[in-house]
């Protein structure tokens, strides 16, 4: 069944990756070398330092570096393709109100910045079509979808009318059937599964298994995996994605420590809140 992860995927966030072991189990063999090519994505854009999935956050993504922008996306009442994480706009614009009970109208007026500090006051919450305009030659955007495949008809109109070439976007999604959509309706667009890592108390182990996360990606039709970092993901970990054809990525590493031994690992791209920090971090 395609569900079979949704009862051990249990969600990571900061928490989970705090929870994934002290900064102290984190290192770095002899043998796994630090100095292996990784991608650095912006995590909602470059959102430490900017209002996330705004087009602040998303332009100062690319200026730090990052070599993907990621974003989230819902869709509004009147079926346009916002950018926001959360269901309701409560957190970044004050207003409590599901995003889908919004129409753009309503969405348009509303201040995502002030939040954040006094000189993103006034900043609006962007439609998919602004993010993916930003797009330079050569680097890409992960688009996560927040809702469910409702949305993918609208994802297919904006991908076309942005003019962007295919594999400058990416989609990714914890649903299955959000990603089973995505394959269908999207098939020239990669698409990643995404999936929390969660360590069970009684035993120690990492859930869901690597085994069991390349089952469900195979079975998806997906490109890769995107997974939250902690310390379940190793070089072994890494090398049976890979042998599955399927490409590996992590989230969200703000840490130095942390983001050394994903890039030991092998992993294709680390997804973080700071990408010049984080890509200063790793080439020193």
């Amino acid at each position: 069944m395609l569900n079979r992860l949704s009862r051990v995927a249990g969600v990571c966030g900061l928490a989970g990756l705090l929870g994934c072991g002290s900064m102290m189990g984190w290192s770095v063999a002899a043998d796994q070398p630090a100095s292996r090519k990784v991608e650095i994505v912006a995590h909602r854009g470059a959102s430490h330092d900017a209002p996330e999935n705004t087009l602040p956050a998303i332009e100062l993504g690319w200026e730090q570096g990052a070599d993907v922008v990621e974003i989230d996306v819902y869709l509004s009442k009147d079926g346009e393709v916002v950018l926001l994480h959360d269901k309701t706009t409560k957190r970044t614009t004050g207003v409590d109100k599901p995003i889908a009970d919004q129409t753009w109208a309503e969405l348009s007026t509303q201040d995502a910045g002030a939040w954040k500090a006094a000189k993103y006051a006034g900043t609006k919450l962007p439609r998919l079509a602004d993010a993916l305009a930003t797009i330079p030659a050569g680097k890409r955007m992960l688009v996560e979808v927040k809702c469910g495949p409702e949305i993918v008809p609208h994802l297919k109109r904006e991908f076309a009318k942005s003019g962007q070439p295919v594999e400058s976007i990416v989609v990714i999604c914890f649903q299955e059937a959000v990603c089973a959509a995505v394959r269908k309706e999207l098939p020239e667009h990669k698409a990643y599964y995404l999936a929390s890592l969660k360590q069970e108390k009684s035993t120690g182990e990492w859930l869901p298994t690597a085994a069991s996360i390349i089952a469900t990606a195979k079975e998806l039709g997906v490109q890769g995996v995107d997974l939250s970092a902690c310390e379940a993901i190793d070089e072994s970990f890494v090398k049976q994605v890979k042998a599955a054809s399927l490409e590996m990525h992590v989230w969200t590493v703000d840490k130095p420590e942390v983001a050394r031994a994903m890039q030991a690992a092998g992993v294709d791209s680390i997804t973080t809140n700071r990408p010049a920090y984080l890509r200063q971090a790793l080439a020193k």
